[in-house]
């Protein structure tokens, strides 16, 4: 079953424990990010983040309890748009959001066969679908069994290291 965007928002309001991402490309051509991230390739650095609905929902769950996260599995060199990416990134995390980062340059991927995904309180799985390109073309709700997504997950989280010890290793 695909979600609509009414269907879409409703995971994000309804879920009572957690709610995690895989990512797994290095680029995304997400339409609400156009603007900030052609000034981000011009050498600009946005004053404001272009989501504040997104941090402050994150800041809303954090504070009830809830919680949010997300690992990216990146290669170096980083792309420009994980570039961009990870400088909007550190608001999620100042919001409250885990937002991690596994390197597999220099190692093999632990979680090749998966794409990118979301898991809603270990249960509800819903898969991403992206053209070659990036840009978002559905999502899609799982219907199988939610174990295996929960095992990547913990896989991701045990390989990952959080994006700001991450951005640290850059600079060497």
């Amino acid at each position: 079953m695909f979600l609509d965007d009414e269907e879409w928002d409703a995971k994000f309001q309804d879920f009572q424990v957690e709610v995690w991402r895989l990512k797994t490309l290095p680029h995304y051509l997400v339409p609400e990010e156009t603007e900030d991230f052609a000034r981000f390739l011009a050498g600009e650095i946005p004053a404001a983040p272009y989501d504040e609905d997104w941090f402050s929902l994150i800041r809303s769950h954090t504070a009830s309890g809830r919680a949010m996260g997300r690992v990216h599995i990146v290669t170096r060199p980083l792309s420009d748009y994980l570039r961009f990416a990870f400088q909007y990134y550190a608001y999620s995390v100042k919001a409250g959001e885990d937002v991690r980062v596994l390197d597999v340059t220099d190692r093999e991927n632990p979680l090749p066969d998966f794409q990118d995904f979301w898991i809603f309180d270990q249960s509800t799985i819903v898969l991403m679908h992206f053209d070659p390109d990036g840009r978002p073309v559905s999502r899609e709700l799982f219907e199988g069994d939610p174990e295996p997504f929960r095992q990547a997950q913990r896989i991701a989280l045990a390989e990952s290291m959080p994006l700001s010890d991450y951005v640290k290793t850059l600079g060497r």
